[in-house]
């Protein structure tokens, strides 16, 4: 399933953000904690240039904490970047972000001006819940859909600090194809646009591979199902979702699981690894150069043939 969701908000969020991204001092990055590659967004890099990044990965109570720590390793190889978990609610951790922003910039720019700070995130990552917790005020509005915020705005923090928050924004293709699907599993994505069994089945599949036993001691399984497809039915089974013809209801059984893996139910997990995500990388970059060896093989005979 290839999901391509790029609404015309973020097309100009994208262009604004380009714009503004090189007054800054330091650029604030809220990732979930779950999924901290697949919710970090491409276009940063190139955007940046040398600004300093703090990569804050968020939901931490839902993630495992073990694969959180690789992950924090991982960033912060990036020279600029530095990594830290945050959970919901915790308003001294969250001011704790402010002082570490202080420390990677210059003192000179801090001593003369005002400290700016832009903030992004992609869409219910929980970018604007954070704004809160450090405005002390509800500044950004929030919600469970993905793209509540529409439009840039500066927020004046204390320590003479200025905060730019910016809309949620995916990038136009999700690449590699595991990145998309980890995205929609976590409500990145809005239901509207995606396959709700074919996501869940993603999941079923990957919970089977990662956490056999936490799964079925969730739904009282007497064995570890065969593979996602038989996971979910057996879900049906035990939950006694059935559809007409007692055929197991897969959207009712979807459902059930992706709400309980988003809302922690199913216990602290990781939808990816470090070593996980650099496997899919590799193998996307070998398949993008054999396309390319394709098309070029492609133009030599059309060559050929005039």
């Amino acid at each position: 399933m290839a999901i391509n969701w790029f609404p015309g908000h973020m097309h100009k969020a994208r262009k604004e953000i380009k714009q503004v991204m090189p007054q800054m001092d330091l650029i604030i990055e809220v990732l979930d904690a779950r999924i901290p590659f697949s919710s970090e967004n491409p276009m940063v890099p190139a955007l940046r240039g040398d600004t300093p990044v703090i990569k804050v990965l968020n939901k931490r109570d839902l993630a495992d904490p073990d694969i959180t720590a690789l992950w924090q390793q991982w960033l912060e190889k990036e020279k600029g970047i530095r990594a830290v978990t945050l959970s919901h609610n915790q308003r001294s951790e969250a001011l704790a972000i402010l002082g570490l922003a202080q420390q990677m910039v210059p003192a000179n720019i801090r001593e003369t001006r005002a400290l700016r700070i832009m903030i992004l995130g992609i869409p219910n990552v929980g970018k604007s819940t954070l704004i809160n917790t450090l405005a002390g005020r509800s500044v950004a509005k929030t919600g469970n859909e993905p793209a509540v915020t529409r439009a840039q705005q500066a927020i004046k923090l204390p320590d003479n600090i200025l905060l730019y928050d910016t809309p949620g924004f995916l990038w136009p293709k999700l690449s590699p194809e595991e990145c998309g699907y980890r995205l929609a599993v976590t409500g990145a994505i809005r239901a509207a646009v995606i396959e709700y069994e074919d996501v869940a089945l993603f999941a079923a599949d990957y919970l089977l591979q990662a956490y056999p036993e936490r799964v079925c001691e969730r739904y009282a399984l007497d064995g570890i199902p065969a593979d996602g497809l038989a996971l979910m039915d057996a879900i049906a089974e035990k939950r006694r979702f059935f559809a007409r013809g007692g055929v197991p209801d897969l959207h009712k059984v979807s459902e059930v699981l992706l709400n309980e893996l988003r809302a922690g139910t199913l216990g602290a997990i990781s939808l990816e690894t470090p070593t996980m995500v650099e496997s899919e990388q590799a193998r996307e970059a070998l398949r993008a150069e054999q396309e390319a060896a394709g098309q070029d093989g492609k133009k030599t005979a059309r060559k050929k043939r005039r």
